[in-house]
């Protein structure tokens, strides 16, 4: 689930958000980075129970409309409960392996926070996405999936609200959630009629090594801060150590480090993966002013037999 981008986009935060509060604690930083981590996990099975609160409350719509003496829209559809019986809906929503994982994580949140799923449902049924599905016949399960799938692109995962609720909740899950938007849409594409319910609660890390990377970049990063803060100087002759943005600081240093310590990782692969952080989290012009300093030193090191390079590597 979890890319070695978004694991360098985690430490960046880790220490970002150790020289804001000034906390020199490598222990607590280890400690934040593996909680932000696992906290990107428990937002994808936030957003994944969603889909399943979302079923229930169609259910619980229907029930009350088969008792109603006035006719509704509704009544026009050939199949009133064609999206009850989504197929895709239907797996996630009896999936107990997700059931038992909210249960023991204790994410209850949408039973205590019922009004978001309301908010959802009823933009849902007043889509015309909705209203097509409805209409059309169809009842395969492709069809079902790709009708989920344009729900979930165009009507939830744009949801301001939605977005202001995890906001609220996790600060870190700003940046987590476009991330597990993107992982979750490419999850259910892939998903058949035959998938079992592990196929919906994938692994954070691909290995043991994604979180061994990560604490090694964290602590190496942390620990020779004072050794990377020389090696920038005089590669930035026009600018002062002050002028340079706090977050082009932490990525350079970032940088440096992987170049330095990470042997399996591929100088230009190092370089490509800081640069377009930089342009996401920095500014306009930080690419620009990263790929100078970060060219600089990449020869220097070159010349100077430091930068040792071993096997394909890892991304």
């Amino acid at each position: 689930m979890l890319t070695r981008r978004h694991i360098r986009v985690k430490v960046m935060q880790c220490i970002y958000a150790l020289v804001q509060s000034k906390d020199d604690s490598l222990e607590k930083q280890q400690k934040f980075l593996k909680v932000s981590i696992d906290n990107m996990y428990v937002l994808y099975l936030l957003v994944l129970s969603l889909l399943a609160e979302l079923h229930k409350l169609a259910e619980k719509h229907a029930k009350h409309a088969s008792k109603k003496y006035l006719a509704t829209e509704e009544d026009n559809f050939p199949d009133p409960s064609k999206f009850i019986n989504n197929q895709l809906l239907i797996q996630i929503s009896n999936n107990q392996l997700l059931q038992k994982e909210l249960s023991k994580r204790k994410l209850n949140n949408w039973y205590l926070n019922e009004e978001y799923v309301k908010i959802i449902y009823k933009e849902v049924v007043a889509s015309d996405i909705y209203k097509k599905y409805m209409f059309d016949g169809k009842t395969d399960y492709e069809h079902d999936k790709e009708t989920i799938l344009q729900l979930y692109k165009e009507i939830i995962a744009p949801n301001d609200k939605i977005y202001e609720y995890f906001e609220d909740d996790k600060l870190t899950w700003v940046d987590d959630v476009p991330i597990v938007n993107t992982f979750l849409v490419k999850r259910l594409r892939k998903a058949k009629a035959t998938s079992n319910e592990s196929f919906f609660l994938p692994s954070l890390l691909k290995d043991e090594q994604d979180m061994e990377y990560a604490n090694k970049l964290l602590t190496k990063t942390l620990l020779n801060d004072e050794q990377w803060e020389k090696e920038i100087e005089g590669k930035t002759p026009n600018w002062d150590n002050d002028r340079i943005a706090e977050i082009d600081s932490i990525v350079l240093k970032m940088a440096i480090c992987e170049l330095l310590n990470f042997s399996s990782i591929p100088e230009r692969v190092t370089l490509n993966e800081y640069l377009e952080i930089a342009k996401e989290y920095s500014t306009p012009k930080s690419s620009i002013f990263i790929n100078g300093v970060l060219d600089k030193l990449a020869k220097e090191y070159k010349s100077t037999g430091r930068l040792q390079k071993m096997g394909r590597g890892l991304q």
